[in-house]
């Protein structure tokens, strides 16, 4: 049936057919969404691999120095156990891509859990 052909009598079986190409539409995206949460899930977890200093500056092409500055300001997501910083790859790979200086790699749970433990105030009754 064409647009120009139809007629009110045959409305019903175009809006039919609108809903079975709605239906395979919604189909091919929750497929793909499905997908797509597979590749996220084995790349994080195959990316999750530890690197020394050297290995993220090399990985980032970032200076010695630059690495430093970063990581003492806490723009960049790092652990200091002793004398050596022990970095993510995939935290990096998301820092970069975040975009952000001051991007937070906290859970909502522990951003939550730093509000409630922060400084209280007395309470005021003065008045």
């Amino acid at each position: 049936m064409d647009a120009n052909e139809t007629t009110f009598n045959d409305m019903p079986k175009m809006i039919g057919k609108i809903f079975q190409k709605i239906e395979r539409v919604e189909q091919m995206l929750y497929a793909m969404r499905d997908n797509f949460e597979d590749t996220i899930k084995t790349k994080s977890s195959s990316e999750h691999i530890p690197m020394t200093l050297d290995e993220a500056c090399e990985f980032l092409r970032m200076k010695k120095s630059t690495m430093y500055y970063h990581l003492g300001k806490g723009n960049i997501p790092g652990t200091k156990k002793g004398k050596n910083y022990i970095l993510y790859k995939d935290e990096l790979i998301k820092w970069t891509e975040l975009g952000r200086i001051d991007a937070d790699m906290r859970t909502p749970d522990q951003i939550n859990e730093g509000y409630l433990n922060g400084v209280k105030r007395k309470p005021d009754f003065r008045k």
